[in-house]
């Protein structure tokens, strides 16, 4: 199997936890043949969308993740995109769209991981709104506006004494703050500086706050629309984020009864859409966000349950690339039948 993770620069890897790794790790052990590239090294020849790649050399794959990252062999070349049988894609936020616009010329001939469709319209914080929950049960209530006098408004009218408000192209936690109407006095300044002035404004959240998130959030990592593994991640004593990156730590998680009746409830549209791999962040039972772009959390819950998540991962894509080529291979036999039916 050719295979190309299109993903963040090599270089900035943290071996010791870096998720994409994992992945690239298990597929070049498996004997696949891997490649890797940057949103930067696209380009266009004759027409045809080609990537200027990092190509790993499998003369001997050591055991050892970190090792392996240290001492592995790559050539560069350039390679055309359509003659990967899979594009995995690892881009780092915020993601350039023209990504995308490259990937459409080669959609057709390669199994791309996630679809594009399902990256441009879910690769945003709106795309839990596009969940059927009219009683909020699985969905925390959200506004998402620029009009600060429609916001002031929802604040002071909401029967919460705290929300939570957050830009809507965020992402890592940053931006994410707990807001109090003990304390409403602060929240115009917040929105003036949140949202701007002008047509550089920005569009912000504010969402209901759920009790018991000051414990802590679980990130859920979905595969063809169903749960193989969670952690918990719980906030620094002065800091209400719980993302590792914003200083949390991890825990042991078991999905609750709620929890699994959420990702029942989301997991057919996420492979409708083409979402076979997301990161669920889910505070009390109610889906906060979905990452979609560079999910990660495998090298934590590997380590937390002892188990290899990248196993299922490559399964699971070796599955699809062998069922595609069964469709072309019983494609090209039917053909031939008819031409042998035409020239008797």
């Amino acid at each position: 199997m050719n295979i190309c993770f299109l993903m963040y620069p090599w270089e900035r890897i943290v071996p010791e936890t870096d998720t994409s790794l994992r992945l690239i790790h298990e597929c070049a052990g498996r004997g696949h043949r891997v490649a890797l590239t940057t949103p930067g090294d696209l380009t266009i020849r004759d027409n045809v969308a080609h990537a200027f790649c990092r190509v790993i050399q499998n003369n001997r794959i050591s055991g050892n993740i970190p090792s392996f990252y240290r001492h592995v062999d790559f050539t560069r070349n350039k390679l055309p995109l359509s003659g990967f049988d899979v594009i995995v894609m690892r881009a780092p936020q915020p993601l350039d769209t023209v990504v995308l616009n490259f990937l459409d010329s080669v959609r057709a001939d390669t199994f791309i991981l996630n679809d594009i469709d399902g990256l441009r319209i879910a690769n945003n914080k709106l795309y839990t709104t596009a969940f059927n929950d009219p009683d909020h049960d699985f969905v925390p209530v959200t506004h998402v506006s620029k009009n600060k006098e429609y916001l002031e408004r929802i604040f002071r009218e909401s029967v919460h004494e705290k929300m939570i408000l957050k830009p809507l192209n965020g992402h890592g936690g940053r931006g994410v703050i707990l807001i109090e109407k003990r304390a409403r006095q602060s929240f115009r300044s917040l929105l003036d500086f949140y949202i701007g002035e002008g047509p550089g404004s920005h569009y912000v959240i504010l969402q209901e706050y759920i009790p018991g998130a000051e414990q802590g959030d679980v990130r859920i990592l979905m595969l063809n629309g169903e749960p193989i593994g969670a952690m918990r991640r719980v906030p620094a004593a002065d800091d209400n984020r719980s993302n590792v990156h914003a200083g949390g730590s991890v825990r042991k998680h078991l999905l609750s009864r709620q929890e699994k009746a959420l990702c029942k409830h989301i997991g057919p549209k996420l492979v409708r859409d083409g979402l076979f791999f997301a990161g669920l962040d889910v505070i009390g039972g109610k889906l906060i966000e979905v990452n979609v772009l560079a999910p990660g959390g495998i090298t934590r819950i590997n380590r937390l349950n002892r188990v290899r998540l990248q196993i299922q991962i490559v399964d699971f894509i070796e599955s699809v690339v062998q069922a595609r080529e069964r469709i072309i291979n019983r494609k090209n036999e039917y053909r031939k039948l008819i031409e042998k039916a035409h020239t008797a």
